[in-house]
């Protein structure tokens, strides 16, 4: 993408920033890198690692020359907080899509429910939803899945440094996960309930951390607009000749 004339308040976001953005509902990773794209004038801005629309939380912006650092930033280890939804399943592993195959969770107990992460912590194997942006046939799967062709996808080695139950208040299980790149927190969801043999669904997902970047240490959207507008309005005026 060629670079067009950026302002000079501008400038220090082609010279290279880095941005930690607090994603909200809804919003897709691009959505935000558009949305810079349209405030900074600056072509080059890129994340480190996608958040699905439904998951809220610490996204890595990298603009100019600092775009050189993403796959640095991708390859950190990564912190989820959120919830699991106990008693049935969806075709997505979360709620992009409804739930079914309802099931009774009566007979679940707590200690199942704590006992269960551990099967799930360290080296494992896990299989990625195949609604995912992973590619197959040179597309994206969940372009396959969607028009009904038949996806299958191999288990990939991801490592879960730790996963805790946090707080349960059924059908939700509350939970923190820390894990390496690469690990889809949609999958842990779908198979921790196949553990527990009643199924389960992501409900909620938030990343709280990437290395040593926090979401605390984040901006919204809105207040990251605002810092770049007053950026505009600190700009000296032009002298007039």
């Amino acid at each position: 993408m060629k670079q067009r004339p950026v302002p000079a308040a501008m400038q220090p976001f082609l010279e290279g920033k880095v941005l930690l953005i607090d994603k909200p509902l809804r919003w897709t990773s691009f959505d935000i890198v558009r949305k810079l794209r349209v405030l900074t004038k600056v072509s080059k801005i890129g994340h480190a690692g996608t958040l699905d629309p439904l998951a809220t939380g610490l996204l890595i912006i990298c603009t100019g020359k600092f775009t050189k650092n993403i796959n640095e930033y991708m390859g950190m280890e990564k912190e989820y907080t959120g919830s699991f939804t106990l008693g049935a399943v969806t075709p997505t592993f979360d709620l992009e899509s409804k739930p079914e195959n309802p099931q009774d969770i009566s007979d679940v107990t707590d200690d199942q429910l704590y006992q269960a992460t551990s099967q799930f912590t360290g080296a494992i194997m896990q299989v990625p939803p195949i609604f995912s942006a992973l590619k197959q046939e040179g597309k994206p799967v969940y372009k396959l899945a969607r028009r009904g062709k038949e996806v299958v996808l191999e288990a990939r080695p991801v490592t879960i440094t730790q996963f805790e139950i946090t707080g349960v208040q059924l059908p939700e299980v509350y939970f923190r996960v820390v894990c390496s790149t690469g690990t889809y927190i949609r999958s842990l969801a779908n198979d921790y309930g196949a553990a527990l043999g009643v199924g389960a669904y992501l409900s909620s997902l938030r990343r709280t951390r990437i290395g040593n970047f926090s979401v605390t240490d984040s901006l919204s959207i809105t207040d990251t607009e605002r810092e770049i507008k007053e950026m505009y309005l600190q700009q000296p005026e032009t002298p007039v000749s």
